[in-house]
């Protein structure tokens, strides 16, 4: 059953960095030569580029999943906040892998939002994110709280 989560997890990060890549092919050729790159609190822009810069979040993203493939495949070389045990092994084993991919996916959603940001605003200094960032930064600390919960659980 875990192995089938496990795939879902996996064809659905996957899904969702293919999914950033063909979103920022279709819109390159759209943008404006200078977009904004870097916004502060406010959401307002604060620091723009070439429209070059687009690709840096699927480059970024695309790097994240290879690392988190590697460390998934081998979750021995995993750094974790409770002594590993014959007892726990598999449990907290099981909750590393399900952690990386849900964390994945949490940055996968922020890198999405992030960037159909960006594009709306180079167009519209208006617009606002779909998400707002403090909600998405919070759900991945959110994410992080559960873990350590699940962790001491399974000690």
């Amino acid at each position: 059953m875990e192995n089938i989560l496990f795939t879902v997890f996996d064809i659905f990060n996957f899904g969702l960095l293919v999914f950033l890549w063909w979103f920022t092919v279709k819109h390159y050729k759209s943008l404006p030569q200078i977009i904004p790159i870097h916004f502060d609190f406010d959401g307002k822009a604060d620091n723009f580029g070439s429209k070059k810069y687009a690709f840096l979040m699927p480059v970024v993203l695309t790097g994240l999943y290879f690392l988190f493939a590697f460390i998934v495949r081998d979750p021995e070389s995993a750094n974790y906040p409770v002594k590993i045990t014959e007892e726990n092994q598999d449990a907290q084993f099981m909750i590393m892998e399900i952690f990386i991919r849900w964390l994945f996916m949490m940055i996968t959603l922020l890198f999405l939002n992030s960037q159909d940001y960006m594009f709306r605003y180079s167009v519209d200094e208006n617009v606002k994110p779909r998400v707002p960032m403090s909600s998405a930064i919070f759900s991945v600390i959110g994410s992080l709280i559960i873990l350590f919960v699940f962790v001491g659980i399974f000690k």
